[in-house]
């Protein structure tokens, strides 16, 4: 007896949480943002911008920003973690246009960027730059943080800042 792919795929669905299954539509597309699954260690960071602040994950000991969030420090290895608000603001280090229509409902061409924050060299974010002519996105282009809200996140998202 085979089992094809996609049997195995409905399988998997059939045994993944509630909030994955709603992931696809009635002909099984994955739509334009796939969301986090949030845990104790992420949740303050995804939710974040309800508030309308970006929160990073901050080691209490040594004062190092930690980002993905993580229940220990890299640096020190302590446990004392927290989120900590932080001024949004930091700079494009790299990006690079998508002009790909990867899913049917994909809005292209867009920009997805790496960017550092500037409370601390090599705190980056993977993220899109928005509201910005994809020919004026530049490296070390001056950007702050907006969110877009789907659901129970708040996925950050950066413009260029006028305030440089």
């Amino acid at each position: 007896m085979t089992i094809d792919k996609l049997s195995l795929f409905g399988l998997f669905l059939m045994l993944i949480p509630e909030r994955y299954s709603t992931l696809f539509d009635t002909q099984n597309r994955l739509p334009r943002r796939h969301l986090p699954l949030l845990t104790e260690a992420n949740r303050e960071f995804w939710q974040s911008g309800k508030t309308g602040s970006l929160q990073i994950a901050r080691c209490q000991t040594c004062s190092t920003f930690i980002h993905p969030p993580s229940a220990a420090c890299r640096n020190c290895h302590s446990r004392d973690v927290r989120a900590e608000k932080v001024s949004g603001k930091g700079s494009i280090s790299t990006f690079t246009i998508n002009r790909h229509p990867w899913e049917n409902d994909l809005t292209t061409p867009f920009v997805i960027a790496i960017v550092t924050l500037a409370e601390q060299p090599g705190l980056n974010l993977m993220t899109n730059i928005v509201n910005c002519p994809i020919d004026d996105v530049t490296i070390g282009m001056k950007v702050r943080v907006i969110f877009k809200n789907i659901e129970d996140v708040w996925l950050p998202l950066f413009e260029p800042d006028p305030i440089n």
